[in-house]
């Protein structure tokens, strides 16, 4: 069953838009000082942030219906745009995961993540090369 998103993006001055999700949530983006008023992210930057909290997300929601209690999730990406791309080619991930759980358990959910954050499937189905880099601490 598919299940339909949708967005509207408003123009609210200079180059300052308000982007809405259809339902109660919104976001101002703008551009940095030397082309808008820095009064928000850029819609690269919101798509980057969206992949790290994407994949936060899955992780904590993979953590929970394995019954894994997490005490503290960071998840760090790092994004290059090149400008003969013009877009994001290559993203790397820092991820710190505090839990009492096994390095075994910890990976498995790790799997999981990757294997269901969709906005990680945008991405690979972009061609960006991803990389990860996951700390387990006790």
């Amino acid at each position: 069953m598919a299940q339909k998103l949708s967005s509207t993006a408003k123009l609210v001055k200079d180059l300052r838009i308000a982007v809405d999700d259809g339902r109660a949530h919104s976001v101002c983006l703008d551009l940095p000082p030397e082309l808008g008023t820095n009064m928000g992210p850029t819609a690269l930057e919101l798509s980057v942030m969206s992949y790290a909290g994407c994949f936060a997300t899955i992780f904590a929601l993979m953590s929970k219906k394995m019954r894994v209690p997490l005490k503290d999730l960071e998840v760090k990406l790092e994004a290059l745009k090149t400008e003969e791309a013009g877009t994001v080619t290559e993203a790397s991930f820092n991820i710190t995961v505090k839990t009492d759980a096994s390095e075994e358990t910890v990976q498995r959910i790790f799997k999981l993540t990757v294997e269901n954050c969709p906005v990680g499937k945008l991405f690979e189905r972009a061609g960006v090369k991803v990389t990860y880099n996951m700390k387990r601490i006790d």
